[in-house]
Order: C-alpha cells, then structure tokens, then sequence
C-alpha cells in the first residue's frame, strides 16, 4: 500500500508542470502539449526509459472516440525526436499503468509513421490513444525471456506445421508460397490500378480459421477498413503483403501462417490463439494516392 502511494505521487510530482484546467474535461496537460487522463495505477514505481523493451495494450481513436486501430505490441522505446511525439506517452507510464492521451495527428502520422494523414482524420486536428502498461524489461531482461520463450514454445511452431502442411495438402493447394509463407489466390481481376506505399486503401476482409469458423468481417458489421498501406501496426503484415500483390477492385483468398499473422502471442483480443494460421477472404476496394 505504501508503494502505491508514493508511486501516486511520483506520478503527481512528475506532472506538476501540467495544465490542470485543460480544454478537454477530465485531461491534464504537460508541457509538450500531450493531454493525458490517467485510467489505472500499477505497482511498479519507475517509469519506462528510453532503450527498455514495452509490451502494450493500445486503441488509437479519432477526437471522437472511434476506434480505427487496436492491437498489442512489444518494443523497444527510442528517445522522442520531436516534441508531442507518442514516445513521450510511453515514457510517462509504469509497468501496470493505463492512460488516455491526446496528441496531434499530423505529427503521429507524417513524422513518427513516416505517411500522409488518413481521409477520415482532418488535418491540424487530435486523435486519442489509449494505452495499458503490461510489462517493462530491460534490453538484458528481454533478450533473455525472448531466448528462454523460443526454446519452449520451438515444439508448438512444429506442430503448426504440421497443421498448415496437412491441410495445404486435403485442400490440393496448387500454388506456391512467397517467401514469407503466404499462399495467394486470385478470385476476381482488379482495374489494373496497383497500390503504393502512403496510399490509402479501404477494404472488405473476412477471416478465419483453418476448419472454416468466421472470427471477423467487415461485411458482416457493414464497416470496410480504411487504412494506410504500407504503415507500421495498422494490419498483420500477411494483409500488408497480399494487398501489395493486389489492383484496385481486385479480391483474392489468402492463407497466412502465424509468422505473418497474430504471431506466437495470438491476437490481442484472445480470440485467434498463438501459432495459429489463418485464412482471409480479402476484396480491394479502393485506392488513393497520398498526394
């Protein structure tokens, strides 16, 4: 209890250069003019340091609390290189926090995304990110939970195989795989339009698992996904991949072992398991050029 309590005041001491009265209600403001509301206090008094390895919950949302991207993630934290920048988010959270900031969009996504700002986020504007603390390690800390993790879980990749392998082979899948081990099948011919990095894409998806049970699809819920291709946490890579196969108007069946999937985590939600592939029924729908 004791260390609770200082570690609420660390958290208090740290932000006295704050506004506390900020144009949001319920949000402070630091001095970079990042906007914060703290959900939850962990346990762990130190926050995260530049060079320590992060694993997160995150939500990015519009201004409006519409979330366009969630996910989980483990990585190492660089030094912010501009003021506002999401890195400094990080830095201000312990092991066990969870926080809701507000920044601006235009540098997240032209300066730490390296793209041009999506269509449905007006420029000069704000966007929300909500992230939750999971975990803190030191670069020693994860190398060595990340050796110990892989020689444990080396049987379960095996047996992925194996799963992956038997069911190619039921399927007389005729087509050969990209290096990465993605199997892509052409269902419907696109415009001859191809997509390019920093191009924003809007598409229909449908996914599941190998034995043919739906997990997620935006047809069902009516709602494509817009997002901008060729940017870091937006889709699983094996979707980045297959999209920069496609042409406007193009869909295609495509099968993405783990590696390029949801990876030996599993996916934030808890629905799609570690070591798991997948198949995604994917229809591109529309480009435009980030110009």
């Amino acid at each position: 209890m004791k260390k609770k309590f200082i570690s609420i005041l660390i958290f208090v001491f740290f932000f006295t250069s704050c506004d506390y009265f900020s144009k949001y209600p319920g949000f402070s403001k630091t001095e970079t003019s990042i906007y914060y509301k703290l959900h939850t206090i962990g346990e762990n008094v130190a926050p995260a340091k530049s060079g320590n390895y992060v694993t997160i919950n995150f939500n990015y949302k519009t201004i409006g609390d519409s979330i366009f991207f969630k996910g989980q993630r483990t990585f190492k934290i660089t030094k912010p290189d501009f003021k506002g920048s999401i890195d400094e988010c990080f830095l201000m959270l312990s092991k066990g926090d969870s926080s809701t900031f507000i920044i601006n969009a235009d540098n997240f996504f032209k300066k730490t995304l390296n793209t041009s700002l999506p269509q449905f986020i007006a420029p000069n504007s704000q966007m929300k990110v909500d992230i939750k603390m999971n975990d803190i390690r030191t670069e020693e800390q994860y190398k060595r939970d990340k050796a110990e993790f892989l020689k444990w879980i080396e049987d379960f990749g095996d047996y992925e195989k194996m799963i992956l392998k038997r069911f190619i082979d039921e399927q007389k899948v005729d087509v050969k795989p990209t290096e990465s081990g993605l199997y892509f099948f052409k269902i419907k011919d696109g415009d001859g339009r191809k997509v390019k990095k920093g191009d924003l894409v809007t598409i229909d998806y449908e996914g599941r698992f190998l034995n043919g049970k739906f997990f997620d699809s935006t047809k069902k819920r009516s709602q494509p996904l817009d997002f901008v291709y060729g940017t870091e946490w937006q889709v699983i890579p094996g979707i980045n991949e297959a999209i920069g196969m496609m042409e406007q108007g193009e869909k295609a069946v495509v099968i993405i072992p783990s590696t390029i999937a949801f990876g030996d985590n599993g996916s934030s939600t808890g629905i799609i398991p570690p070591f798991t592939s997948v198949i995604y029924e994917i229809e591109l729908l529309k480009v435009k050029s980030k110009k």
